[in-house]
Protein backbone atom coordinates (compact mmCIF):
# COMPACT_ATOMS: atom_id res chain seq x y z
CA UNK A 1 0.00 0.00 0.00
CA UNK A 2 2.83 2.35 0.84
CA UNK A 3 4.47 1.72 -2.55
CA UNK A 4 1.19 2.33 -4.39
CA UNK A 5 0.73 5.62 -2.51
CA UNK A 6 4.27 6.67 -3.37
CA UNK A 7 3.63 5.91 -7.08
CA UNK A 8 0.33 7.74 -7.21
CA UNK A 9 1.63 10.89 -5.43
CA UNK A 10 4.07 11.91 -8.22
CA UNK A 11 1.31 11.43 -10.81
CA UNK A 12 -1.05 13.68 -8.85
CA UNK A 13 1.71 16.26 -8.33
CA UNK A 14 2.56 16.24 -12.04
CA UNK A 15 -1.13 16.68 -12.92
CA UNK A 16 -1.44 19.64 -10.55
CA UNK A 17 1.71 21.15 -12.00
CA UNK A 18 0.30 20.93 -15.54
CA UNK A 19 -2.97 22.59 -14.46
CA UNK A 20 -1.05 25.38 -12.71
CA UNK A 21 1.10 25.92 -15.81
CA UNK A 22 -1.99 26.17 -18.03
CA UNK A 23 -3.59 28.69 -15.71
CA UNK A 24 -0.37 30.68 -15.60
CA UNK A 25 -0.06 30.62 -19.38
CA UNK A 26 -3.69 31.78 -19.79
CA UNK A 27 -3.18 34.63 -17.31
CA UNK A 28 0.02 35.74 -19.00
CA UNK A 29 -1.58 35.63 -22.47
CA UNK A 30 -4.61 37.59 -21.30
CA UNK A 31 -2.38 40.15 -19.61
CA UNK A 32 -0.26 40.50 -22.74
CA UNK A 33 -3.40 40.91 -24.85
CA UNK A 34 -4.67 43.61 -22.50
CA UNK A 35 -1.31 45.35 -22.74
CA UNK A 36 -1.42 45.28 -26.54
CA UNK A 37 -4.99 46.59 -26.61
CA UNK A 38 -4.85 50.34 -26.96
CA UNK A 39 -7.41 52.36 -25.06
CA UNK A 40 -9.83 54.22 -27.29
CA UNK A 41 -9.00 57.84 -27.71
CA UNK A 42 -11.43 60.46 -26.34
CA UNK A 43 -12.15 61.63 -29.90
CA UNK A 44 -13.16 58.09 -30.93
CA UNK A 45 -15.41 57.74 -27.90
CA UNK A 46 -16.92 61.17 -28.62
CA UNK A 47 -17.61 60.17 -32.21
CA UNK A 48 -19.67 57.18 -31.00
CA UNK A 49 -21.93 59.42 -28.91
CA UNK A 50 -25.32 60.14 -30.45
CA UNK A 51 -25.71 63.70 -31.68
CA UNK A 52 -29.01 65.51 -32.13
CA UNK A 53 -30.53 65.05 -35.64
CA UNK A 54 -27.61 62.73 -36.50
CA UNK A 55 -25.23 65.62 -37.05
CA UNK A 56 -21.53 64.92 -37.53
CA UNK A 57 -20.28 68.51 -37.60
CA UNK A 58 -19.92 70.98 -34.73
CA UNK A 59 -22.78 73.38 -34.05
CA UNK A 60 -20.76 76.26 -35.52
CA UNK A 61 -20.48 74.44 -38.86
CA UNK A 62 -24.14 73.41 -38.81
CA UNK A 63 -25.13 77.08 -38.52
CA UNK A 64 -23.10 77.85 -41.64
CA UNK A 65 -19.92 79.09 -39.98
CA UNK A 66 -18.59 82.60 -40.37
CA UNK A 67 -20.06 85.73 -38.83
CA UNK A 68 -23.72 84.59 -38.52
CA UNK A 69 -22.68 81.51 -36.54
CA UNK A 70 -20.43 83.65 -34.34
CA UNK A 71 -23.37 85.94 -33.61
CA UNK A 72 -25.80 83.13 -32.77
CA UNK A 73 -23.25 81.32 -30.57
CA UNK A 74 -22.13 84.53 -28.81
CA UNK A 75 -18.49 84.16 -29.84
CA UNK A 76 -18.37 87.96 -29.99
CA UNK A 77 -20.52 89.00 -27.03
CA UNK A 78 -20.60 92.71 -27.90
CA UNK A 79 -21.74 92.07 -31.47
CA UNK A 80 -24.32 89.48 -30.42
CA UNK A 81 -25.70 91.77 -27.73
CA UNK A 82 -25.86 94.67 -30.22
CA UNK A 83 -27.77 92.60 -32.78
CA UNK A 84 -30.21 91.34 -30.16
CA UNK A 85 -30.60 94.87 -28.79
CA UNK A 86 -31.42 96.28 -32.23
CA UNK A 87 -33.97 93.53 -32.83
CA UNK A 88 -35.55 94.21 -29.42
CA UNK A 89 -35.69 97.94 -30.14
CA UNK A 90 -37.39 97.31 -33.49
CA UNK A 91 -39.93 94.97 -31.87
CA UNK A 92 -40.68 97.49 -29.09
CA UNK A 93 -40.99 100.28 -31.65
CA UNK A 94 -43.46 98.47 -33.88
CA UNK A 95 -45.30 96.29 -31.37
CA UNK A 96 -45.50 98.28 -28.14
CA UNK A 97 -45.24 101.85 -29.42
CA UNK A 98 -47.26 100.81 -32.51
CA UNK A 99 -45.02 102.71 -34.89
CA UNK A 100 -45.65 101.97 -38.57
CA UNK A 101 -42.89 100.64 -40.78
CA UNK A 102 -43.50 103.04 -43.67
CA UNK A 103 -43.52 106.02 -41.31
CA UNK A 104 -40.27 104.88 -39.72
CA UNK A 105 -38.51 104.50 -43.09
CA UNK A 106 -39.70 107.91 -44.23
CA UNK A 107 -38.64 109.61 -40.99
CA UNK A 108 -35.18 108.00 -41.10
CA UNK A 109 -34.71 109.10 -44.72
CA UNK A 110 -35.88 112.65 -43.92
CA UNK A 111 -33.46 112.92 -40.99
CA UNK A 112 -30.53 111.44 -42.94
CA UNK A 113 -31.07 113.59 -46.05
CA UNK A 114 -31.57 116.76 -43.99
CA UNK A 115 -28.38 116.12 -41.99
CA UNK A 116 -26.30 115.43 -45.11
CA UNK A 117 -27.82 118.42 -46.95
CA UNK A 118 -27.01 120.81 -44.10
CA UNK A 119 -23.53 119.32 -43.66
CA UNK A 120 -22.71 119.71 -47.35
CA UNK A 121 -23.90 123.34 -47.42
CA UNK A 122 -22.00 124.11 -44.22
CA UNK A 123 -18.78 122.81 -45.75
CA UNK A 124 -19.39 124.83 -48.91
CA UNK A 125 -20.08 127.98 -46.85
CA UNK A 126 -16.81 127.51 -44.92
CA UNK A 127 -14.88 126.80 -48.16
CA UNK A 128 -14.15 123.24 -47.13
CA UNK A 129 -14.28 120.13 -49.20
CA UNK A 130 -17.72 118.55 -49.09
CA UNK A 131 -18.10 115.32 -47.09
CA UNK A 132 -17.45 112.12 -48.96
CA UNK A 133 -20.69 110.23 -49.34
CA UNK A 134 -20.08 106.65 -50.55
CA UNK A 135 -21.85 105.40 -53.62
CA UNK A 136 -24.22 102.58 -52.78
CA UNK A 137 -25.03 100.00 -55.42
CA UNK A 138 -25.88 96.30 -55.51
CA UNK A 139 -23.56 94.14 -57.57
CA UNK A 140 -25.29 92.15 -60.26
CA UNK A 141 -23.49 88.90 -59.44
CA UNK A 142 -24.45 89.05 -55.77
CA UNK A 143 -28.07 89.83 -56.62
CA UNK A 144 -28.23 86.98 -59.15
CA UNK A 145 -26.63 84.59 -56.66
CA UNK A 146 -29.25 85.40 -54.00
CA UNK A 147 -32.09 85.12 -56.50
CA UNK A 148 -30.72 81.81 -57.82
CA UNK A 149 -30.46 80.34 -54.30
CA UNK A 150 -34.01 81.49 -53.53
CA UNK A 151 -35.26 80.00 -56.82
CA UNK A 152 -33.67 76.62 -56.02
CA UNK A 153 -35.26 76.53 -52.57
CA UNK A 154 -38.68 77.46 -53.99
CA UNK A 155 -38.43 74.82 -56.72
CA UNK A 156 -37.48 72.17 -54.17
CA UNK A 157 -40.45 73.17 -52.04
CA UNK A 158 -42.78 72.97 -55.06
CA UNK A 159 -41.48 69.46 -55.86
CA UNK A 160 -42.19 68.31 -52.30
CA UNK A 161 -45.66 69.86 -52.33
CA UNK A 162 -46.43 68.26 -55.70
CA UNK A 163 -45.34 64.81 -54.49
CA UNK A 164 -47.52 65.23 -51.39
CA UNK A 165 -50.49 66.36 -53.48
CA UNK A 166 -50.13 63.30 -55.73
CA UNK A 167 -50.34 61.02 -52.69
CA UNK A 168 -46.87 59.52 -53.05
CA UNK A 169 -45.67 60.06 -49.49
CA UNK A 170 -48.16 59.70 -46.66
CA UNK A 171 -45.56 60.43 -44.00
CA UNK A 172 -44.63 63.81 -45.52
CA UNK A 173 -48.32 64.61 -45.98
CA UNK A 174 -49.01 64.08 -42.29
CA UNK A 175 -45.89 66.02 -41.26
CA UNK A 176 -46.87 69.02 -43.43
CA UNK A 177 -50.46 68.99 -42.20
CA UNK A 178 -49.39 68.81 -38.54
CA UNK A 179 -46.75 71.53 -39.10
CA UNK A 180 -49.24 73.88 -40.77
CA UNK A 181 -51.76 73.23 -38.02
CA UNK A 182 -49.18 74.08 -35.32
CA UNK A 183 -48.24 77.28 -37.17
CA UNK A 184 -51.92 78.27 -37.42
CA UNK A 185 -52.40 77.72 -33.68
CA UNK A 186 -49.29 79.71 -32.81
CA UNK A 187 -50.40 82.41 -35.27
CA UNK A 188 -53.55 82.90 -33.21
CA UNK A 189 -51.46 83.62 -30.14
CA UNK A 190 -49.03 86.12 -31.68
CA UNK A 191 -48.92 88.38 -34.70
CA UNK A 192 -46.30 87.93 -37.42
CA UNK A 193 -43.79 90.45 -36.04
CA UNK A 194 -43.89 89.00 -32.52
CA UNK A 195 -43.47 85.50 -33.94
CA UNK A 196 -40.41 86.64 -35.92
CA UNK A 197 -38.95 88.27 -32.80
CA UNK A 198 -39.50 85.10 -30.74
CA UNK A 199 -37.77 83.01 -33.42
CA UNK A 200 -34.89 85.51 -33.49
CA UNK A 201 -34.48 85.35 -29.70
CA UNK A 202 -34.57 81.54 -29.82
CA UNK A 203 -31.82 81.58 -32.46
CA UNK A 204 -29.73 83.70 -30.11
CA UNK A 205 -30.25 81.47 -27.06
CA UNK A 206 -30.99 77.83 -27.96
CA UNK A 207 -27.85 77.09 -30.09
CA UNK A 208 -25.60 78.74 -27.51
CA UNK A 209 -27.14 76.79 -24.60
CA UNK A 210 -27.09 73.56 -26.61
CA UNK A 211 -23.41 73.96 -27.47
CA UNK A 212 -22.59 74.34 -23.77
CA UNK A 213 -24.67 71.37 -22.61
CA UNK A 214 -24.73 69.11 -25.70
CA UNK A 215 -23.24 66.14 -23.80
CA UNK A 216 -26.25 66.22 -21.44
CA UNK A 217 -28.90 67.07 -24.05
CA UNK A 218 -27.96 64.47 -26.68
CA UNK A 219 -28.58 61.33 -24.53
CA UNK A 220 -32.01 62.67 -23.50
CA UNK A 221 -32.80 63.50 -27.14
CA UNK A 222 -31.73 59.99 -28.20
CA UNK A 223 -34.10 58.36 -25.70
CA UNK A 224 -36.92 60.68 -26.72
CA UNK A 225 -36.45 59.97 -30.44
CA UNK A 226 -36.39 56.22 -29.79
CA UNK A 227 -39.69 56.46 -27.92
CA UNK A 228 -41.21 58.58 -30.69
CA UNK A 229 -40.08 56.05 -33.30
CA UNK A 230 -41.67 53.23 -31.30
CA UNK A 231 -44.96 55.11 -31.07
CA UNK A 232 -44.82 55.94 -34.78
CA UNK A 233 -44.20 52.29 -35.68
CA UNK A 234 -47.23 51.28 -33.62
CA UNK A 235 -49.30 54.03 -35.24
CA UNK A 236 -48.06 53.00 -38.68
CA UNK A 237 -48.89 49.36 -38.06
CA UNK A 238 -52.33 49.93 -36.56
CA UNK A 239 -53.55 52.96 -38.56
CA UNK A 240 -51.46 54.01 -41.57
CA UNK A 241 -50.96 50.54 -43.00
CA UNK A 242 -54.74 49.95 -42.97
CA UNK A 243 -55.54 53.08 -44.99
CA UNK A 244 -56.52 52.50 -48.64
CA UNK A 245 -53.79 54.86 -49.87
CA UNK A 246 -51.11 52.82 -48.11
CA UNK A 247 -52.34 49.52 -49.61
CA UNK A 248 -52.57 51.12 -53.07
CA UNK A 249 -49.01 52.39 -52.74
CA UNK A 250 -47.83 48.89 -51.73
CA UNK A 251 -49.51 47.36 -54.77
CA UNK A 252 -48.01 49.93 -57.13
CA UNK A 253 -44.59 49.53 -55.53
Amino acid sequence: MAEELEKSMPKEESLMDKIAEKIHDHDSSSSSDSEHEKPESPSALKAKIYRLFGREKPVHKVLGGGLPADVFLWRDKKLSASVLGVATAIWVLFELVEYHFLSLVCHILIFALAALFLLSNAHAFMNKTPPKIPELHIKEEHFLMIVSALRNELNQGFVILRSIALGRDLKKFLMVVVGLWIISVVGNWFNFLTLLYICFVLLHTVPMLYEKHEDKVDPVAEKTLKELKKHYMVFDEKVLSKLPIASLKAKLG
